[in-house]
């Protein structure tokens, strides 16, 4: 506990002692070692998909807490493999993935099928495999931002994979076709039984405005709503750093959405675990989990970047952290110490939901 407070410097007090939000956690489903017979088991899923999420929940540093740690490495697509694995190119190598999200301690290594078909023969067995299957590929001239089918569920199914995972762009063009699509892909996953993970992202220019409202709490808690409207089991969402999306995009004659001022009055304040708290609210009170992403190496802070934003997750009534950039652009031993100090938070008893 007192190097998590080192690492959360003068941030440690407002984080760790904040009391009073405004959503009380008693209104929330936290996790907790008992969530898949809790929150899952009276949902409509099969004996299949409880089975594979039990088998992520009980895996890794994390086993049976409820807590999920992830690495997630689909950055060769969707940010490149240069401009990702320069830094060390040993990741240009999919089975040094799987090893750091072994070594590292992780639930679960979610990839792409290359990444993970390469090796699944030696590792579906010793790892809980999540599958993306689809990406927003950059070699398109220009580049356009659209997530587009790379493979189907059957061939993950057929990996021995425990999940598959997708990304939708809400908010943006093509947000209707990838809707469907997803929702369908979805629905074939749990009729085999796998585990459905959603990159519930927003993407349009329009969000940038005063501020970058791509990770605005009202926009990215509905983006959650529509998630867990088509069945994600698990939402993987970026932390939200500013509110106020919809009131910045209803200015000067337009008209965008719905909203009701109790949003940032009643149910959200400025503080960070007040904003993820708002993000656990739009995945059915904590009945979907949801997982923050850990965002890009900026170098030595990354650590106390990562174990910050856990912080705010556990204590909003997340469920996990999903990081993959900040363990996999530095050497594996740095990579597996950073994995297990965000694990660290969600294994400390004193951390507790606010």
């Amino acid at each position: 506990m007192n190097s998590i407070a080192q690492l959360l410097g003068d941030k440690a007090g407002f984080l760790l002692d904040f009391k009073n939000p405004k959503i009380p956690a008693s209104r929330l489903h936290a996790p907790g070692p008992d969530v898949v017979d809790r929150l899952y088991s009276v949902s409509d899923r099969n004996n299949k998909v409880l089975s594979n999420l039990q088998r992520i929940i009980g895996h890794g540093r994390l086993a049976n807490t409820g807590y999920l740690s992830i690495l997630p490495v689909d950055q060769g697509i969707e940010h490149s493999a240069g401009a990702s694995f320069a830094k060390n190119p040993d990741y240009f190598d999919a089975e040094n993935i799987v090893r750091l999200a072994i070594e590292g301690g992780c639930n679960a290594v979610a990839s792409t099928y290359g990444v993970l078909g390469a090796v699944a023969r030696k590792y579906a067995h010793k790892i809980p495999f999540l599958v993306k299957i689809n990406h927003n590929e950059l070699l398109t001239y220009p580049n356009k931002a659209d997530q587009i089918m790379f493979g189907t569920v059957k061939q993950a199914a057929d990996m021995g994979a425990a999940a598959v995972g997708a990304t939708i762009y809400f908010g943006s063009e093509q947000s209707g076709r990838q809707i469907v699509e997803v929702a369908q892909a979805f629905a074939q996953a749990h009729e085999l039984g796998l585990v459905t993970v959603l990159w519930c992202y927003l993407r349009n220019n329009a969000f940038k405005k005063d501020k970058d409202y791509h990770v605005s709490a009202d926009l990215t808690g509905q983006a959650n709503h529509l998630g867990v409207t088509i069945q994600a089991d698990i939402i993987k969402q970026k932390l939200p750093e500013n509110n106020g999306g919809f009131k910045a995009l209803n200015t000067g004659g337009s008209s965008y959405g719905k909203l009701d001022e109790r949003i940032y009055t009643e149910l959200t304040s400025d503080h960070p675990i007040d904003l993820c708290r708002y993000q656990v609210a739009n995945c059915y009170m904590g009945r979907a989990g949801l997982i923050n992403s850990g965002g890009e190496s900026k170098g030595a802070g990354d650590l106390a970047s990562a174990v910050t934003t856990a912080v705010i997750n556990k204590r909003a009534g997340g469920m996990g952290l999903i990081s993959g950039r900040k363990a996999f652009q530095r050497p594996m031993k740095e990579g597996v110490a950073l994995l297990n100090g965000i694990q660290d938070v969600y294994l400390s008893n004193e951390i507790t939901v606010a």
